[in-house]
């Protein structure tokens, strides 16, 4: 975990496959989290429905969740405020990173 500005945080690397027919988790794959979105990936709305799916998985607020990097990739960061990550991963239902 790093901190930053008096918060915990750790950074979740994620590779999204957008354009799917429900939002879910696929699994690890290359120490990515492989997730596929019921979005398109125009406007940010991949990147709205990545936060949003994530939150609803883990019961954590929006605002805890937050894109680093992967803007307009499907390789992205997501920086996780407060919980750590054997929470997350519990909440979520999977295992964490080997």
């Amino acid at each position: 975990m790093s901190k930053e500005k008096g918060s915990e945080f750790w950074i979740l690397p994620v590779r999204v496959v957008p354009n799917a027919s429900k939002s879910e988790i696929v699994g690890w794959e290359e120490q990515e989290l492989k997730i596929k979105l019921n979005a398109v990936p125009e406007d940010g709305k991949a990147n709205r429905e990545l936060i949003k799916f994530l939150s609803r998985l883990s019961r954590f607020s929006k605002g805890k969740l937050s894109l680093q990097s992967g803007l307009k990739s499907r390789h992205k960061k997501i920086q996780i405020t407060g919980p750590n990550r054997d929470e997350f991963f519990a909440k979520i239902g999977i295992d964490g990173p080997n």
